[in-house]
């Protein structure tokens, strides 16, 4: 006997249905041997469920009715689908996010009081967050350009912002001039779930650690901090920069921390043990930023090394870009290596992040310029948005992917967001159909933008 996947009360209103209509069909043999067969006798169902009478001739003609809907719909669709292939390539909307590339805002979100230094995506939802010098965090729907809330409890400037935690318990993250760190429940509200203190100076950044459990900060106090997020306690102290770090960015292994300063050098520290692994003196001026790149971007970088050697894509850190007050953008391996600098900002680098199709790798600065370069061409500036903002560029990320499943490429959801726009891996069609095409922008001028496909 096919087991059945109702329960005992749709069971007994299906089959109280089916009696009357044979009932009201004059169908009396089949009337009593249903009877029979299910051993009901007069008075055998309850009383509000015996009242079914034309309920089988009504769900049938729903089901007409709602096939006719589909069929209407699916022609509707076929339509819409020629009109869409008969239009000029010129006409089309871009689809393809390896080539895509930020052209023009689709929202400009204003409601913060001061210059707004930082913002950072949901791992998953449409959700975006900014900090500012006001104290306070934003929190927006990107998708409908509007704010959601308004989280208050730092007492000097946001710095820096970033989502991460375990599926299912994301945490917001913040760090601040006031000395603290701050996890908010992204699932509550954003309440103030713990504050963690011990730098002796500015917070300016902060990262979830890939794991979800532990954090990454840096500060003006010249450490990183490593910190457990469930209890909030400093598990390590990690000293090396001579001056301010600026920005701190653990690979997606978690085994290492690329971190940048005040001191002009870019470093990279295991996170086991501490020990610096490599330094370099990476420019002139201070270093404002860094990014990792993807893997996907191990194809075009590798043919601007000596070696052309393309690393395997299972490897989770193999180059890396610096931005600088000297207006310059550097790539690096990581050996150490300066593979090509990059020329073009008027003003301080404040932003670096790499495509998530790995081709291209997109600035913001100073100069209230976005600019994209174009890695399978040396590095040429392929496009620049002037005026972007109407002040200093001060931050800049990419949405990350979505619902990518492992077999697929060795991607994952980037869950604690590099602003990269997805973790390290290899491409596939799979994969790339789960890329936004969204990117944020954040300027002195108090407003974030939206870019968008």
């Amino acid at each position: 006997m096919t087991p059945s996947f109702l329960t005992n009360r749709q069971r007994d209103e299906l089959n109280a249905s089916i009696l009357q209509y044979f009932a009201a069909s004059g169908l009396q043999a089949s009337h009593e041997a249903l009877r029979n067969e299910l051993g009901i006798r007069d008075g055998g169902f309850d009383e509000d469920v015996t009242n079914y009478d034309g309920l089988l001739e009504k769900k049938w003609t729903s089901v007409v009715r709602l096939q006719k809907k589909i069929m209407d719909l699916e022609s509707h669709v076929a339509s819409l689908q020629t009109e869409l292939d008969t239009l000029p390539s010129s006409s089309r909307k871009v689809t393809d996010p390896v080539a895509w590339l930020p052209r023009t805002s689709k929202y400009t979100l204003v409601g913060h009081r001061q210059a707004i230094n930082t913002i950072a995506f949901h791992p998953v939802f449409s959700v975006l967050a900014s900090g500012s010098d006001d104290t306070m965090i934003k929190i927006w729907d990107w998708e409908l350009g509007e704010l959601e809330r308004t989280v208050k409890g730092h007492t000097k400037g946001v710095l820096d912002l970033d989502f991460g935690g375990r599926p299912g318990e994301e945490l917001l993250a913040s760090s601040s001039a006031d000395l603290t760190i701050k996890l908010w429940d992204a699932n509550d509200e954003y309440k103030n779930v713990r504050t963690l203190k011990g730098h002796d100076h500015t917070v300016s950044c902060v990262k979830f650690h890939p794991d979800g459990e532990r954090i990454v900060s840096a500060s003006r106090d010249k450490t990183l901090r490593i910190w457990a997020v469930k209890t909030g306690y400093c598990l390590r102290s990690i000293v090396g920069h001579s001056d301010w770090i600026k920005e701190v960015v653990p690979t997606s292994d978690g085994e290492l921390l690329l971190s940048v300063g005040a001191d002009y050098m870019a470093r990279i520290t295991e996170v086991l043990t501490g020990d610096n692994r490599l330094t370099i003196a990476a420019h002139d001026h201070v270093i404002e930023c860094c990014a990792i790149a993807p893997a996907s971007s191990y194809n075009y970088i590798a043919t601007l090394s000596e070696s052309k050697r393309i690393p395997p894509a299972s490897s989770s850190f193999e180059y890396f870009a610096t931005g600088s007050r000297d207006r310059t953008i550097k790539i690096w391996d990581v050996r150490g290596n300066l593979l090509l600098t990059l020329v073009g900002h008027d003003n301080w680098v404040r932003s670096v992040v790499f495509h998530p199709g790995g081709k291209f790798l997109i600035s913001a600065g100073d100069d209230k310029t976005i600019r994209c370069w174009d890695l399978t061409q040396g590095g040429q500036c392929v496009r620049t948005i002037e005026n972007a903002h109407d002040h200093f560029v001060s931050a800049l990320k990419w949405a990350p992917s979505i619902n990518v499943k492992e077999q697929n490429g060795p991607f994952g959801a980037n869950r604690n967001g590099n602003g990269n726009g997805l973790a390290a891996g290899n491409s596939s069609v799979s994969y790339w159909r789960n890329v936004r095409c969204v990117v944020a922008s954040a300027s002195v001028h108090m407003d974030v933008k939206i870019w968008t496909a």
